[in-house]
């Protein structure tokens, strides 16, 4: 049976949620497994946000690297940040508003427009540290705060594509381990897809997009088990971009930078040795909305992963879906999942 993350009984009660842990809880290291989360949202301003993060969690606010972003520190695990989602704004708030520099060149009143314009536009973005996965129903009682203090999400404007974005430790670093959680992705995308709702103002964006149906292909056939560089190569060839459901960029650069640099040049490709799921909307002002549906979901692709049987059974299964015109115009790969493949 799935563990239950050990976030304390009135935790548990208060928030009304299960929260799982993954089969696999420690990494190749021998330490407890991390994750990180992404939180978008805005209705706050950067000061307050930050303010209500520092008091959940007992931390201290600094002003970090500019006048956009914040650094709390004093969490075990590492430093929160909390900043506008605007890497221009950014840029700016990190220059003295000197004569011969970016700020300058703009002036303050330029600033002040961009600024405006993303508190209008642009979504705040909450990021943790990597975080032992047992501290995840901490998240969850800082989402209710928020909550409280009228954080909004994607829902409550058309113009809120605001994401959440979970970073799971990678088990090990193994191609053959890399290559079952993407097998496992590839057959519960369409069941990970309906489960999350996605929003319109999501929908109608390029973050989020599938992998494209030729590689699904390449990745559940039987005999598909590439070394590294092969693994690198594929997935580059068909997916030179963050804006991917699962980007495996971050995961990919931590493992051989130069051969992911070499193809994809956007500086916003950090390292890390993550999964980078980035899926799910961010609805932290509806009350019934939570972390912990999207999180159970992504479980759910770990366990598949390290069933091999099961996998091996739901692959084959996928691939003849993918190869049968009819059954992909006509069937229902969700139904079919549900039925013979997901634990119930």
């Amino acid at each position: 049976m799935v563990t239950l993350i050990a976030v304390g009984i009135h935790t548990l009660q208060r928030l009304r949620v299960t929260l799982r842990l993954p089969p696999i809880q420690k990494s190749a290291s021998g330490e407890a497994r991390r994750i990180g989360v992404e939180l978008e949202m805005n209705g706050l301003t950067l000061d307050r946000l930050s303010a209500e993060v520092a008091r959940h969690f007992g931390l201290t606010v600094s002003t970090g690297g500019g006048r956009y972003e914040r650094v709390l520190t004093g969490d075990p695990a590492g430093e929160w940040q909390v900043e506008f989602d605007f890497d221009l704004l950014k840029k700016l708030g990190r220059e003295q508003r000197d004569a011969g520099t970016l700020a300058g060149e703009l002036g303050d009143s330029a600033e002040e427009a961009l600024k405006w314009l993303a508190e209008s536009l642009v979504p705040m973005e909450l990021i943790s540290p990597p975080l032992p996965m047992d501290r995840l129903g901490e998240v969850e009682s800082l989402i209710k705060r928020l909550r409280d203090c009228g954080c909004k999400g994607t829902s409550d404007s058309l113009l809120n594509a605001f994401g959440m974005q979970f970073n799971p430790e990678v088990p090990d670093s193994d191609s053959t381990t890399i290559t079952r959680y993407l097998k496992a992705f590839v057959c519960l995308y369409e069941w990970l897809y309906a489960r999350a709702d996605i929003n319109l103002s999501r929908q109608v964006t390029n973050y989020i997009d599938p992998y494209p149906t030729d590689y699904c292909r390449r990745l559940v056939e039987v005999a598909y088990w590439p070394d590294q560089a092969a693994l690198i190569d594929d997935y580059l060839r068909d997916n030179p971009t963050r804006n991917r459901a699962l980007d495996m960029l971050p995961l990919f650069a931590f493992l051989d930078e130069p051969r992911v640099r070499a193809v994809v040049g956007d500086a916003l490709v950090k390292a890390r040795p993550t999964f980078h799921y980035r899926l799910p909307d961010c609805e932290i002002d509806r009350p019934e909305w939570n972390l912990s549906t999207a999180w159970n979901d992504w479980v759910e692709v770990e366990r598949l992963a390290e069933d091999p049987d099961r996998l091996a059974g739901c692959c084959q299964a996928y691939s003849d879906f993918l190869d049968d015109p009819v059954d992909r115009w006509f069937g229902d790969w969700v139904k079919h999942l549900e039925a013979k493949w997901l634990h119930p």
